[in-house]
Protein backbone atom coordinates (compact mmCIF):
# COMPACT_ATOMS: atom_id res chain seq x y z
CA UNK A 1 0.00 0.00 0.00
CA UNK A 2 1.43 3.51 -1.10
CA UNK A 3 1.50 5.84 1.88
CA UNK A 4 0.07 9.13 1.01
CA UNK A 5 2.26 12.31 2.05
CA UNK A 6 0.04 15.03 3.94
CA UNK A 7 -1.24 17.58 1.45
CA UNK A 8 -0.97 21.84 1.99
CA UNK A 9 -2.45 22.94 4.77
CA UNK A 10 -2.69 19.47 6.64
CA UNK A 11 -0.27 18.92 10.44
CA UNK A 12 -0.41 15.67 10.17
CA UNK A 13 -2.16 12.56 8.78
CA UNK A 14 -3.91 10.86 11.52
CA UNK A 15 -5.17 7.97 9.89
CA UNK A 16 -3.86 6.21 7.20
CA UNK A 17 -5.58 4.50 4.29
CA UNK A 18 -4.87 1.48 5.68
CA UNK A 19 -5.74 1.87 9.11
CA UNK A 20 -8.87 3.10 7.87
CA UNK A 21 -9.49 0.08 5.70
CA UNK A 22 -8.86 -1.99 8.14
CA UNK A 23 -11.12 -0.71 10.47
CA UNK A 24 -14.21 -0.08 7.93
CA UNK A 25 -13.40 -3.93 7.65
CA UNK A 26 -14.17 -5.07 11.06
CA UNK A 27 -17.15 -2.56 11.54
CA UNK A 28 -18.73 -4.17 8.59
CA UNK A 29 -17.93 -7.75 9.44
CA UNK A 30 -19.74 -6.41 13.33
CA UNK A 31 -22.74 -5.26 11.41
CA UNK A 32 -23.39 -8.16 9.47
CA UNK A 33 -22.83 -10.29 12.58
CA UNK A 34 -25.47 -8.12 14.39
CA UNK A 35 -28.09 -7.89 11.39
CA UNK A 36 -27.61 -11.25 10.07
CA UNK A 37 -30.73 -11.94 8.57
CA UNK A 38 -31.70 -8.85 8.65
CA UNK A 39 -32.46 -6.52 5.44
CA UNK A 40 -30.82 -3.14 6.73
CA UNK A 41 -31.51 0.44 5.81
CA UNK A 42 -28.18 2.33 5.63
CA UNK A 43 -28.96 6.14 6.03
CA UNK A 44 -25.89 8.18 5.04
CA UNK A 45 -25.54 11.71 6.72
CA UNK A 46 -24.66 14.25 3.82
CA UNK A 47 -21.52 15.07 2.29
CA UNK A 48 -19.27 14.18 4.82
CA UNK A 49 -20.32 10.32 5.47
CA UNK A 50 -19.91 9.58 1.46
CA UNK A 51 -16.13 7.93 1.45
CA UNK A 52 -16.84 6.41 4.60
CA UNK A 53 -20.69 4.89 4.02
CA UNK A 54 -19.53 3.67 0.22
CA UNK A 55 -16.23 1.22 2.00
CA UNK A 56 -18.57 -0.10 5.03
CA UNK A 57 -21.21 -1.18 2.35
CA UNK A 58 -18.44 -3.01 0.47
CA UNK A 59 -17.79 -4.65 3.66
CA UNK A 60 -21.57 -5.24 4.93
CA UNK A 61 -22.49 -9.18 4.34
CA UNK A 62 -26.31 -8.43 4.36
CA UNK A 63 -29.22 -7.10 2.09
CA UNK A 64 -28.89 -3.45 2.64
CA UNK A 65 -30.72 -0.21 1.28
CA UNK A 66 -29.14 2.99 1.28
CA UNK A 67 -30.80 6.08 1.63
CA UNK A 68 -29.40 10.16 2.43
CA UNK A 69 -30.19 12.81 4.65
CA UNK A 70 -28.51 15.84 4.46
CA UNK A 71 -28.09 18.22 8.29
CA UNK A 72 -26.40 21.67 8.90
CA UNK A 73 -25.22 23.20 12.02
CA UNK A 74 -21.75 23.85 11.03
CA UNK A 75 -20.33 27.52 9.30
CA UNK A 76 -16.83 26.78 8.67
CA UNK A 77 -15.55 24.98 11.62
CA UNK A 78 -17.65 26.94 13.88
CA UNK A 79 -21.09 24.77 15.05
CA UNK A 80 -24.53 27.11 14.96
CA UNK A 81 -26.42 25.85 17.40
CA UNK A 82 -29.32 25.32 14.86
CA UNK A 83 -29.87 22.13 12.96
CA UNK A 84 -31.40 22.47 9.63
CA UNK A 85 -32.47 19.45 7.52
CA UNK A 86 -31.10 20.28 4.11
CA UNK A 87 -32.48 16.72 2.85
CA UNK A 88 -34.91 14.36 4.19
CA UNK A 89 -35.19 10.46 3.07
CA UNK A 90 -36.79 9.67 -0.27
CA UNK A 91 -38.43 6.87 1.36
CA UNK A 92 -40.03 5.68 4.65
CA UNK A 93 -38.20 3.62 7.61
CA UNK A 94 -41.18 2.74 9.45
CA UNK A 95 -40.98 -1.03 10.60
CA UNK A 96 -37.52 -1.05 8.99
CA UNK A 97 -33.64 -1.59 10.83
CA UNK A 98 -32.02 1.91 10.03
CA UNK A 99 -28.21 1.91 10.32
CA UNK A 100 -27.05 5.47 10.33
CA UNK A 101 -23.72 6.30 8.78
CA UNK A 102 -21.98 9.30 10.06
CA UNK A 103 -18.17 10.57 9.60
CA UNK A 104 -18.04 12.30 12.99
CA UNK A 105 -19.76 12.79 16.45
CA UNK A 106 -18.65 15.83 17.73
CA UNK A 107 -20.76 17.69 20.43
CA UNK A 108 -23.79 15.57 19.64
CA UNK A 109 -26.37 18.18 19.24
CA UNK A 110 -26.91 17.39 15.29
CA UNK A 111 -27.01 13.63 15.61
CA UNK A 112 -29.55 13.96 19.02
CA UNK A 113 -31.87 16.06 16.66
CA UNK A 114 -31.49 13.93 13.92
CA UNK A 115 -32.17 10.63 16.24
CA UNK A 116 -35.24 12.53 17.49
CA UNK A 117 -36.64 12.59 14.25
CA UNK A 118 -36.45 9.83 13.31
CA UNK A 119 -37.57 7.88 16.00
CA UNK A 120 -40.71 9.57 15.54
CA UNK A 121 -40.92 7.53 12.18
CA UNK A 122 -41.04 4.47 13.83
CA UNK A 123 -38.31 2.14 12.60
CA UNK A 124 -37.79 -1.27 13.71
CA UNK A 125 -34.20 -0.32 15.16
CA UNK A 126 -32.10 2.91 15.31
CA UNK A 127 -28.52 2.54 15.77
CA UNK A 128 -25.22 4.52 14.49
CA UNK A 129 -22.24 3.98 12.91
CA UNK A 130 -19.99 6.52 13.21
CA UNK A 131 -15.94 6.82 11.41
CA UNK A 132 -14.77 9.20 14.24
CA UNK A 133 -15.78 10.16 17.30
CA UNK A 134 -14.61 12.87 19.59
CA UNK A 135 -16.31 12.12 23.36
CA UNK A 136 -14.27 14.74 24.80
CA UNK A 137 -16.90 17.37 23.09
CA UNK A 138 -20.36 16.18 24.04
CA UNK A 139 -23.05 18.62 25.01
CA UNK A 140 -25.40 16.06 24.77
CA UNK A 141 -25.42 12.55 25.72
CA UNK A 142 -24.98 10.60 22.37
CA UNK A 143 -23.79 7.38 21.42
CA UNK A 144 -22.88 4.97 18.74
CA UNK A 145 -23.21 1.27 18.52
CA UNK A 146 -20.48 1.32 16.06
CA UNK A 147 -17.62 3.85 16.59
CA UNK A 148 -13.97 3.50 14.24
CA UNK A 149 -12.32 5.49 15.97
CA UNK A 150 -11.96 7.75 18.83
CA UNK A 151 -10.46 10.79 18.81
CA UNK A 152 -8.80 13.83 20.35
CA UNK A 153 -10.41 17.38 19.84
CA UNK A 154 -8.36 17.97 16.66
CA UNK A 155 -10.04 19.84 13.72
CA UNK A 156 -9.79 17.09 11.07
CA UNK A 157 -10.47 16.60 7.38
CA UNK A 158 -10.27 14.64 4.71
CA UNK A 159 -12.17 10.92 3.95
CA UNK A 160 -15.03 12.56 3.14
CA UNK A 161 -14.57 15.37 6.17
CA UNK A 162 -14.18 19.00 5.04
CA UNK A 163 -13.17 22.15 5.75
CA UNK A 164 -15.01 24.97 3.95
CA UNK A 165 -15.41 22.21 1.08
CA UNK A 166 -11.79 21.88 1.10
CA UNK A 167 -9.81 18.20 1.86
CA UNK A 168 -12.69 15.45 1.43
CA UNK A 169 -10.98 13.66 -1.31
CA UNK A 170 -8.10 12.82 0.56
CA UNK A 171 -7.76 9.22 0.78
CA UNK A 172 -6.35 9.27 4.87
CA UNK A 173 -7.68 11.77 8.29
CA UNK A 174 -5.45 14.82 8.81
CA UNK A 175 -5.60 17.39 11.49
CA UNK A 176 -5.55 20.43 9.49
CA UNK A 177 -3.30 23.31 10.20
CA UNK A 178 -4.61 26.00 12.85
CA UNK A 179 -2.84 29.55 11.96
Amino acid sequence: MLKTAPTRGIDRVLLDEETLRQRIKELGARISADYAGKPLLLVGILRGSIMFMGELMKSIAVDCAIDFMSLSSYAGDSTTGNVRVLLDLRGSCEGRDVLVVEDIIDTGLTLDHLLALLRTRQPRSLEVCSLLDKPSCRKVDVTAKYVGFPIADDFVVGFGLDYNERYRNLPYVGVLKRP
